[in-house]
């Protein structure tokens, strides 16, 4: 019943441990009051309410200190300090509006309203009134949504929109989980807010996929609590479209709340069209390496087709390659990188691996310790994970989650050079886009060489499977559909891979067993049937594992 943990969100998987921050926060409690579950995990939001951050810029002003630019950020900054008593001057609030369900479920509530409700007679504070409101149908959300567009600005606290969740557990269970979201629940985001200013230039960014984005740089404007000064164009249709000429008054907007992007220009305000205002024109060549662009048929970005040498596309993977996702490599910076891409030191990830302390003390602020923090964290990088050395490896298409999904099919690097894009089609979540990128870079000569070089050194190159629990699906190919009685459609996946068995989306001839449950797709058990494929249920599959229901 004691607060023992206070975790960040970090990348999803690992985060950090600020229970000593969040124990300064006064609407949380330390000990919970009778009935709450032992242990019991909680999510919410911690945030900085208006009074008190106009307040704490106030004493800043006054002390002669910069201000903080919004309270979002500056709840985020506070919660890392190191300092837990300066946390205890900020005053922070923290909301809590998710319990586990099945911690709820096995304590005979049933829905996520009565969660929240329970937990706020637990000690916490939780959404109250109209803040969290069970309604029925489209016209219930709907009048949610009217309400809360005009009463939002009543808060103490900046929103984007609502929340919109299915209420009750066993409909959650039901609708399941896409690799990234609940699909049992969706944001509803308020109309974003725009800002008039003028385009003073448009720079390139070359990616390191070789994509060529086109940044507004902007007369500074105020947006959602920010000073904007960049945006982004997207693309060169996007330019087209907005016929954008230097010293346009340009409207911008947040996308998704975070990212300014230019939308349209201000037409009453505008020089557009006159004579002697310079129309922006998309690039033919790189602005980094000078190489021709390509377009490929139905994409909108153009690329440097200069993969192998271009800067920006060598830095960029190198980058991508050591970042906190990927191979998390400390004392390495992209100031170094490009340094060390400069002076010739590299030229792709597996060179990294060859540096010595002689190579790298010519460089401008490398000093020996920072060299020596710098090799450590190389060798250190050895034994991060092949899940995340496959998603460092910078696969067009192939992002965090991806990476781990193709790791854990497929288990080693040498397994993905022979497969094909029907194999990967075949797995969940693949669909062809991200196959028929895996295949073209395992088939490669330039990737393939960088991968045996990382081999060689000594990287994680398969994944690390911790403590099976059996090999009774040894050999099997699997699918599973349906919802099922005693485990959740997550469990009853996870329990094939945790037997030996390989998981798959879709069925086909290779497919051995297909574990169905109630509802099962018509589709699939059409497919099952006509390919022979043998259909077991839930007693037998617990049975064959050993397990009783």
């Amino acid at each position: 019943g004691a607060l023992v943990k206070a975790l960040t969100r970090g990348d999803g998987t690992t985060g950090e441990d600020v229970r000593a921050n969040v124990a300064t926060i006064k609407t949380l409690p330390l000990k919970l009051h009778k009935g709450a579950p032992d242990p019991l995990e909680i999510r919410g939001e911690i945030f900085f309410p208006w009074p008190g951050f106009e307040a704490l810029n106030e004493a800043r002003r006054e002390a002669g200190e910069p201000e903080f630019a919004n309270p979002r950020n500056t709840a985020a900054g506070t919660l890392k300090l190191q300092d837990s008593a300066v946390v205890a001057t900020r005053p922070l609030d923290c909301m809590m509006y998710n319990v586990d369900a099945e911690t709820m479920t096995e304590m005979g509530i049933l829905s996520h309203s009565e969660a929240v409700k329970a937990a706020g007679e637990w000690g916490f504070k939780t959404p109250q009134g109209r803040r969290l409101e069970v309604v029925q149908g489209v016209q219930g959300i709907m009048d949610a949504v009217s309400h809360w567009e005009k009463a939002r600005h009543d808060l103490d606290f900046a929103i984007d929109g609502l929340v919109i969740k299915v209420n009750r557990y066993d409909q959650q269970r039901r609708l399941g989980m896409t690799a990234k979201s609940p699909r049992w629940a969706l944001a509803y985001k308020f109309e974003t807010e725009q800002a008039s200013t003028v385009l003073k230039a448009v720079k390139y960014q070359v990616g390191r996929t070789g994509a060529v984005t086109p940044v507004a740089d902007l007369e500074p404007v105020q947006l959602g609590g920010t000073t904007v000064k960049h945006a982004s164009l997207h693309n060169a249709d996007q330019i087209a479209k907005l016929d954008l000429r230097l010293g346009d008054a340009v409207l911008v907007e947040k996308g998704g709340e975070i990212i300014p992007k230019i939308v349209g220009v201000d037409r009453s305000a505008s020089t557009a069209g006159d004579l002697f205002s310079q129309a922006v024109t998309f690039p033919a060549t790189c602005p980094e390496c000078d190489s021709p662009l390509a377009r490929k048929e139905g994409e909108a970005q153009h690329y440097c087709t200069n993969s192998a040498t271009c800067p920006a596309q060598v830095r960029g993977r190198i980058n991508h390659f050591i970042s906190r996702k990927a191979l998390n490599v400390d004392g390495l910076g992209k100031e170094t990188v490009a340094q060390m891409v400069e002076a010739g030191l590299i030229r792709d990830v597996a060179d990294l691996y060859k540096l010595r302390s002689e190579d790298l003390l010519p460089l401008e602020r490398m000093a020996q310790k920072s060299v020596d923090n710098l090799l450590r964290g190389l060798e250190q990088s050895k034994k991060v994970p092949f899940e995340r050395v496959l998603f460092g490896l910078g696969i067009r298409h192939v992002g965090e989650t991806v990476a781990k999904h193709l790791a854990r099919a497929l288990g080693t690097a040498e397994a993905f050079k022979t497969a094909t894009v029907e194999e990967l089609m075949a797995l969940e979540e693949i669909g062809p886009i991200v196959a028929e990128s895996v295949v073209h870079h395992f088939q490669d000569p330039t990737f393939l060489d960088v991968l045996e070089r990382i081999t060689a050194v000594g990287l994680q190159m398969e994944v690390v499977v911790k403590e099976p629990l059996g090999n009774a699906l040894e050999g099997e190919v699997v699918v599973v559909s349906g919802v099922f009685e005693t485990m959740s459609r997550d469990e009853a996946k996870a329990a094939v891979t945790h037997h030996g068995g390989r998981l798959v989306g879709s069925i086909s001839s290779k497919t051995t067993m297909v574990l169905a449950g109630d509802n099962m797709g018509p589709s699939k058990l059409q497919k099952a049937e006509k390919l022979g494929v043998p259909l077991i249920d839930e007693k037998t599959f617990l049975a064959r594992l050993g397990v009783s229901e």
